[in-house]
């Protein structure tokens, strides 16, 4: 079967979050299973530079009024790309969303519109002998648009998917912005397109799509909610026979502490506790923070803002610091809370340190050299700090929602008898939850035994892609319309 990706990132070429994680990791293993699968992507600077062209190039005219643009096929690593190379829209400064000045671009709608239309067009009947998928499987709602053009397409259509990674960004524009998309305003409907009188590109993939999934369980049955639903749970609740929850995995190749050249002692599952007591003298160098192997390290790598429940940390880390615990910090958001954490690195020199931005081979090290991860979501979709956590031996402490309940297990009395416990979990969504989450977490840290047995237990979990793709594999095969 031909599976087509429509996605707007994809490690290593351009990565804000986890979507550009789970576009990259989740072909090949569909590939391992029989799958056909290329990825479409647009040519930002950093795609083409990093592109390794192996096929034609196809001249496609003015998409969208986006300008001249091209097709590329081409390759990085073991992913098989096709590259909208179209400068006028991507050949740009900033990042793939926003200008050097974080706003959005005023024409994000024509920028992901035309990556949708392209990826109907090579589903359709135009083009001759060309690659021509048989299900085009869209992520998130830079992929939105997708569904709706293939439903106007006469003949044989492609079968399609929409994967929600987070509800919360929905890309909503004008209704104004419709003839630049060349969608029919019969198409602007509250059975279509229209989402609050305006342009929904995500509620369009919602609508048209013949299947959708999002990236944990929990999350599917979060966002027919009220409180996760951001408006969408009426028509999400209205397909819930179609909506599967599928929970994301990891690149275990990427992520192993067995490999990792980004760390300064490699270690396993059998015998973890050298390594990571060596890559964590290291990252308290990297910190400035003081040279304790007994101290418990606790780290944050994500970004700052109040989704992420990181404002409960600022609140709530007086009770690690009070415990002779550290904690390091990776990211940036919203300043608020990046000035809270800076001023608790200057109250706590030694003991907490912040670092700004993202730095993937910081981010390894961390993992390694932490002894816990917080992750105190107010809400998550799937999320993968944890599971690299977990594969690194690093304990997650977690709020019990969305992929985080699904992968992380208590360290409750029950489960640490029965030997189950991979970290610590927490339910309500304050400050003094988190601290109580993270006094237990110091107790069982300075209970080497019982620790020592949950770092093995964790680091022995299977987060690689191969159960989920088997689950996509069936999801395809159900509803494929093959030639």
């Amino acid at each position: 079967m031909r599976v087509l990706f429509v996605a707007s990132e994809v490690f290593p070429l351009v990565k804000t979050g986890g979507l550009a994680d789970v576009v990259a990791g989740l072909p090949p293993a569909l590939t391992q299973l029989g799958m056909d699968v290329r990825v479409l992507v647009p040519g930002y600077p950093k795609v083409m530079d990093g592109l390794e062209l192996t096929g034609k190039v196809v001249r496609l005219g003015n998409v969208l009024g986006g300008g001249a643009a091209r097709l590329l096929y081409g390759r990085v690593g073991e992913l098989q790309l096709l590259v909208l190379d179209a400068p006028q829209l991507y050949e740009r400064g900033g990042g793939p969303y926003a200008g050097p000045d974080g706003r959005d671009w005023p024409d994000n709608h024509r920028r992901f519109g035309a990556l949708c239309d392209v990826a109907a067009w090579l589903a359709g009947p135009e083009g001759g002998n060309r690659w021509r998928p048989d299900l085009i499987h869209g992520h998130d709602w830079q992929s939105g648009l997708v569904p709706a053009y293939v439903s106007l397409m006469p003949g044989r259509r492609p079968a399609t998917v929409t994967t929600v990674h987070n509800l919360a960004y929905q890309g909503v524009f004008s209704k104004e912005v419709l003839p630049d998309l060349r969608l029919p305003w019969r198409m602007f409907d509250v059975r279509g397109l229209e989402f609050n009188g305006h342009l929904g590109f995500l509620k369009a993939g919602l609508w048209y799509s013949d299947k959708i999934t999002t990236v944990s369980p929990t999350y599917a049955r979060q966002i027919q909610t009220d409180t996760y639903g951001h408006g969408l749970e009426g028509l999400l609740q209205d397909r819930d026979a179609d909506l599967h929850g599928i929970l994301n995995g990891i690149d275990t190749e990427v992520w192993d502490p067995t490999h990792d050249p980004h760390l300064v002692a490699r270690y396993d599952a059998a015998e973890p506790f050298a390594g990571k007591r060596a890559n964590k003298l290291a990252l308290q160098t990297r910190f400035g923070l003081q040279r304790d192997p007994d101290a418990p390290l606790f780290v944050v790598i994500s970004r700052l803002v109040g989704m992420k429940g990181l404002d409960l940390l600022i609140s709530a880390g007086t009770t690690l610091l009070r415990r002779g615990a550290q904690l390091a910090v990776l990211g940036s958001g919203e300043s608020k809370i990046e000035q809270g954490f800076d001023a608790a690195a200057a109250h706590w020199p030694g003991r907490v340190a912040v670092r700004h931005g993202y730095d993937e081979p910081l981010a390894h090290l961390m993992q390694a050299g932490a002894d816990a991860i917080v992750i105190p979501s107010r809400t998550e979709p799937c999320g993968l700090t944890q599971m690299y956590g977990l594969r690194y031996g690093t304990i997650p402490v977690v709020r019990r929602t969305g992929g985080l309940a699904d992968s992380v297990i208590d360290a409750s009395a029950h489960n640490l008898a029965h030997e189950r416990a991979t970290g610590v979990v927490f339910n309500d969504m304050d400050a003094d939850a988190l601290a109580w989450a993270l006094e237990r977490t110091i107790d069982l840290y300075h209970h080497k035994p019982l620790w020592h047995a949950m770092v093995r237990r964790a680091m022995q979990e299977d987060f690689s892609w191969r159960k989920s793709a088997a689950r996509y594999v069936a999801l395809y095969r159900s509803i494929a319309r093959a030639e």
